[in-house]
């Protein structure tokens, strides 16, 4: 059995961008600053998002860079090549996509009307992300 469960909490580095692949699905794309460590030793990690589906449209309507989310997901490494060169990367497939602020950013406590762990957390890994 394996086990492959990643949750993040920060702010959007920029707007979800939200395209569709050519059977129609929605996906969106985004980036999440995650901060750790204090003073000195205070670091950030901008870690890549990809949300399907509802999740994806939902977060293209209402999300906004600067906007503090809780996301909930798995690790997917993709490896491919790029001007003769093998690379890899690393994006958070989001199957729940928690907003932990208001529209405006002022709250510092959950929206009850954006809590999109209802929707679909189906992920399909077949289709082509189109970006």
């Amino acid at each position: 059995m394996s086990f492959n469960k990643v949750i993040i909490e920060g702010r959007l580095t920029r707007d979800p961008e939200v395209r569709y692949t050519q059977s129609g699905k929605a996906v969106a794309s985004f980036s999440v600053a995650v901060d750790s460590g204090y003073g000195d030793n205070k670091k950030t990690d901008f870690i890549p998002v990809v949300a399907w589906d509802n999740i994806a449209e939902v977060c293209g309507n209402n999300l906004q860079k600067g906007r503090r989310v809780l996301v909930e997901g798995r690790l997917q490494i993709k490896d491919y090549e790029k001007d003769g060169q093998k690379r890899r990367s690393a994006d958070v497939v989001a199957q729940n996509v928690i907003f932990l602020d208001s529209k405006g950013g002022q709250a510092d406590k959950p929206s009850s009307g954006y809590d999109v762990t209802s929707f679909g957390t189906e992920v399909f890994p077949e289709e082509e992300i189109p970006f």
